[in-house]
């Protein structure tokens, strides 16, 4: 018996297709043909800050079982026909990436999967790391994609959630999806929170929005779980089939624990603890921005429109609160904030007039006058203003934005004691 990883990325474009359907179509093709898939093939999502990403950023893997070697040849024009294929390789930005291996996961092969994830990786690391462990590669065009099969392959899930995607008849590619709102909340109210991003705020966040073959994806603890979701589900429209895939979809691995702002670099993924440095501004467009420091620098943060109620906490922040921020930072040296933990809220104060004895407030009497009554002509000549503390409406705990803006990756809250 021979056992060999297959990893496969970057064949989507803005204009449809999906790596996970791809490699749904490849695997019933093997199946057809007699071969085995060993597990769940494994959706990998790579650095969502990466300059050069897919629109989801996600590689597949799977690891097929083979009988004989010499059967070998037919298994990768299989694979390799289909990817061929299926992939929008006309598209200026799609450049697909197949890698073949057998072996063991080496410790450089999974150190190469996390910086993946974490941070920027380049088409020739990845060559050099294929040649090292003799991984064969597959390049369409620049071959960008064989960067994420490889780091899909090495990537081991401590922690892991599964996805079921289910996919539409190509004649409805593009047509409005056809998914029964109310099968989608009764789904939610029954499996929540053994499945988590199903609703938000009234729409169905399992639908997405663009012209890809998927008709709908539901995400949670266990293939039992997205199973059970799914048959709960109403649909008006033929349903081509599903797939299951164990992913690292919120689990956070893209998040790197750093302790100085200083070690933060563009492109990268952190969680970073200080201090709020200014008052919070809005910009136009609805952007609320801020600064974090510490005794090694400062950084600007941000919290984006499609964050929508998330910034209602972000505004309320105020310079010396005490916080914990998890995000990537992107082509503008800002970190984009996916969520945050308020340790402790600094002490806010407002400067008001003394009380008069007859228990109405002063006014100023004039620069350096004191305060007078405006009620009983008092004068308080050596007085000064009050410090009042303020009551803070924000409460020190963890928030995160919602489903629609949270990123493949971010774990929510719900599931923030699993690892």
């Amino acid at each position: 018996m021979y056992e060999i990883y297959v990893g496969i990325d970057d064949t989507d474009s803005p204009e449809g297709m999906c790596t996970t359907y791809i490699s749904c179509v490849i695997i019933n093709k093997l199946k057809d043909f007699g071969y085995n898939i060993k597990g769940y093939p494994k959706l990998i999502r790579l650095n969502p800050f990466a300059r050069f990403k897919t629109r989801g950023n996600g590689a597949v893997t799977f690891k097929l079982i083979v009988n004989n070697f010499s059967s070998l040849p037919e298994v990768k024009k299989i694979i390799l026909d289909a990817v061929e294929e299926f992939s929008h390789i006309e598209n200026d930005n799609t450049n697909p990436g197949v890698i073949f291996y057998h072996g063991e996961i080496t410790e450089n092969l999974k150190s190469f999967s996390t910086k993946t994830i974490q941070s920027i990786v380049t088409i020739s690391e990845a060559k050099k790391l294929a040649e090292e462990i003799g991984a064969e590669i597959h390049q369409f065009k620049k071959g960008r994609g064989i960067i994420g099969a490889l780091a899909a392959i090495g990537c081991l899930l401590n922690d892991s959630t599964f996805e079921l995607l289910s996919y539409r008849v190509p004649e409805n590619y593009g047509a409005p999806r056809k998914i029964n709102e109310d099968s989608v909340i009764l789904m939610n109210e029954k499996t929540y929170p053994q499945t988590f991003d199903n609703i938000d705020n009234g729409y169905m966040a399992i639908e997405p929005h663009t012209p890809c073959p998927i008709l709908y994806g539901i995400r949670g603890e266990s293939p039992q779980a997205v199973l059970e979701a799914h048959n709960l589900i109403e649909i008006h429209e033929p349903l081509e089939g599903y797939c299951i895939f164990e992913t690292n979809q919120h689990t956070d691995m893209h998040i790197q624990k750093i302790d100085k702002i200083s070690e933060m670099e563009q492109f990268g993924c952190y969680q970073i603890e200080g201090s709020v440095k200014d008052v919070p501004h809005v910009i136009e467009g609805g952007h609320i921005f801020f600064y974090l420091e510490d005794d090694s620098g400062k950084i600007e943060c941000a919290a984006y429109e499609p964050t929508k109620g998330f910034r209602n906490i972000i505004k309320k922040l105020r310079p010396g609160d005490e916080v914990v921020l998890y995000g990537g930072i992107g082509t503008h040296q800002t970190l984009n904030i996916e969520k945050i933990q308020i340790k402790k809220l600094e002490y806010q104060f407002e400067e008001k007039n003394p009380v008069c004895e007859c228990g109405k407030r002063m006014k100023s009497a004039g620069s350096d006058k004191g305060f007078k009554c405006p009620k009983c002509g008092f004068k308080l000549r050596d007085g000064s203003k009050i410090l009042n503390p303020v009551k803070r409406d924000l409460k020190p705990g963890s928030y995160e934005v919602p489903p629609s803006a949270r990123r493949h990756l971010s774990k929510q809250l719900v599931r923030m004691g699993k690892s």
